[in-house]
């Protein structure tokens, strides 16, 4: 990454930190969120789910951890091991608990006296969902509108890249053919919601961060079958734009692992269209302005603003 972009993302923090939008914590990546910010994600939220049409079972909220059971078994800890987020906590006895207190005072690695707790830390908002699928769908497969809390630990002092954030996302669980339609349905109609708000969006093919040699391969075989989209804004950089909202199909990546057959007994393929609802706010914060108040008027009535 060049001087020039970290100097230009260490700019837009700071005009957010200054302004009392966002407050900074002592990790970067890490920030409490102001009142203004949150009214802007409220505003985000109702209009993705007005886009949805009712065509979804009621939106479900997932807590930022799952079983770590779960989190196994969506495979991610294989292709992400750099971004993964692992709880631990204090099962020992008293011996235990004045050791641990011994190593704290002593400038030590207290954290060798706990153990992995029963959750992880969610990575993706969809993960969650699929271990209540288990079982064969209806006929037409599944359509879930769903948010949750993610975290990924790739601390940055850019704020578009927050450890702990928030994706709105509708996900298809069925046959391929209806799982490929559910994706590119959604990339046309967000692309066209984005727009609506101003910000000078557009459709790239994408691929995710894989870890190591492997995951290069991989990478570059998601790119070659275009199993992922995402839609860039230029927050911080116009050359390298920032993703704001993706759209992703699985193959049967979740259907196997979480024994989920599609109506014709196939394994089931899913599909999913994710809005970053903090990454949408801070493109609307840059396109239009710091003050919300001073935005154009269409964008602060759809946004209630």
């Amino acid at each position: 990454m060049t001087d020039d972009r970290v100097a230009a993302q260490e700019e837009f923090r700071n005009e957010l930190v200054d302004a009392r939008i966002l407050v900074r914590t002592s990790v970067d990546g890490l920030y409490q969120r102001s009142a203004t910010f949150e009214s802007i994600v409220r505003g985000i939220e109702r209009l993705v789910g007005i886009a949805g049409n009712g065509g979804y079972e009621p939106l479900l909220f997932f807590p930022p951890v799952l079983p770590r059971e779960e989190f196994i078994r969506s495979d991610y800890l294989r292709s992400f091991p750099d971004l993964t987020g692992s709880i631990d906590t204090f099962v020992g006895n008293d011996r235990d608990h004045v050791n641990l207190l011994r190593a704290l005072e002593n400038g030590e690695d207290w954290t060798r006296f706990l153990a992995p707790a029963e959750v992880m830390l969610c990575s993706a908002a969809c993960h969650p969902l699929y271990a209540s699928l288990t079982g064969t769908l209806p006929e037409g497969g599944r359509r879930v509108e769903l948010q949750g809390f993610c975290f990924r630990h790739e601390p940055s002092v850019d704020p578009a890249r927050m450890q702990m954030f928030r994706q709105h996302e509708f996900v298809a669980v069925g046959t391929p053919g209806e799982c490929i339609a559910h994706r590119d349905k959604w990339l046309d109609t967000a692309l066209s919601l984005l727009r609506g708000l101003g910000l000078p969006v557009r459709k790239v093919v994408a691929n995710d961060p894989f870890f190591g040699r492997a995951g290069r391969i991989l990478a570059a075989n998601q790119r070659d079958t275009a199993l992922k989209f995402e839609i860039v804004c230029p927050i911080t950089s116009t050359e390298s734009p920032t993703a704001i909202a993706s759209g992703n199909y699985h193959l049967d990546h979740f259907g196997g692992p979480f024994n989920i057959l599609a109506s014709d007994g196939h394994i089931a393929h899913s599909a999913c269209i994710g809005f970053g609802l903090e990454r949408i706010t801070l493109a609307l914060l840059k396109t239009h302005g710091i003050d919300p108040r001073a935005w154009p008027d269409d964008v602060r009535s759809q946004l209630g603003q």
